[in-house]
């Protein structure tokens, strides 16, 4: 009989470096920009009806990505078409829901309702993934954010909130979608896929729904859409959506997760702070209380315990 060969021996994981000087800067820029997201929806809805702005912002950004695959040799995978109908539809009703949100309300609040998703997440993992149980430390972590929520939501009442509970709401329904997205990538064939595949099938499946969808919205599908407007969408598109997904898997590849995943904590604060400071938006006095409940929330339900027990570090 004739030997087997011995199997080739695994590929070295690939070594990152401690976070440096030019790694924050990126990251800290990066979540900047992520923190721009709501921002830049809020004022392309001034040019462009919300649904139909989502709609070809996924055509766009989508033609962007298609280059850059066939530049890097990153395959588009049609044999995943079920798995990757899934998670279009799902990354269609996120941004559905968030586009219309953020018609309805204020970039600050949107900020704490939608960033809110790890929460939900959570509990989904908690049922679904093995080893993601809810453990009394995040446990804790999603009561604190799960009451910022309820806090953000609640300042309704008030008066003094601006926005609408119909916008809040909206915004909600997007950070859960947005969860559902997460939980598709890891259920199904797709995880195994690289990043740009995942999202070059959210985009792609996302756009003729959202084309379909804009009906339902109803008004002008172009409102006052300029050379202004016109920049906006194009650093929305191919900035936020194209390339700053491409850059932070690259910086996850090059940085430890937990120094990366950390930065985005800082996401919900720049994006309040940016609705205010731009759009000069009312912020209650319950708002910075919601932020610092939701950070330290996210914070805790990131938290896992290190091997042999210990600190936990930050998961991705």
């Amino acid at each position: 009989m004739t030997p087997r060969p011995a199997p080739a021996p695994a590929p070295p994981a690939p070594q990152r470096r401690p976070l440096d000087m030019p790694g924050f800067w990126l990251l800290f820029g990066l979540a900047l920009l992520f923190g721009a997201n709501n921002l830049l929806i809020k004022l392309g809805n001034d040019g462009l009806q919300p649904v139909f702005f989502a709609a070809i912002r996924s055509l766009v950004a989508g033609a962007a990505l298609v280059i850059w695959m066939r530049w890097r040799g990153v395959a588009f995978r049609p044999d995943l078409w079920r798995a990757g109908l899934l998670i279009g539809t799902a990354f269609a009703a996120e941004f559905f829901f968030l586009f219309i949100a953020l018609d309805n309300t204020t970039v600050v609040r949107a900020s704490v309702i939608f960033y809110a998703m790890p929460l939900w997440l959570a509990v989904m993992a908690h049922f679904l993934f093995p080893g993601e149980r809810l453990t009394p430390l995040r446990a804790t972590g999603f009561a604190l954010g799960f009451l910022a929520v309820v806090i953000t939501l609640a300042g309704q009442v008030s008066g003094d909130a601006g926005g609408s509970l119909k916008g809040d709401l909206a915004a909600l329904a997007a950070g859960l979608c947005w969860a559902l997205i997460v939980v598709c990538a890891r259920l199904t064939p797709l995880q195994h896929s690289a990043p740009e595949t995942q999202l070059f099938w959210q985009l792609l499946v996302s756009a003729p729904i959202l084309l379909v969808l804009t009906p339902v919205y109803g008004g002008e599908w172009v409102r006052e859409f300029d050379g202004f407007q016109l920049v906006l969408f194009l650093v929305h598109a191919l900035g936020v959506v194209a390339a700053g997904y491409v850059a932070w898997f690259w910086l996850l590849k090059r940085y430890p997760a937990s120094s990366v995943a950390s930065f985005s904590f800082l996401t919900p604060i720049l994006s309040a702070l940016l609705g205010w400071l731009v759009l000069d938006e009312p912020v209650s006095v319950m708002i910075p209380l919601a932020l610092v409940l939701l950070v330290s929330g996210l914070v805790l339900i990131n938290r896992q315990p290190r091997a042999g027990g210990g600190a936990g570090v930050t998961r991705d």
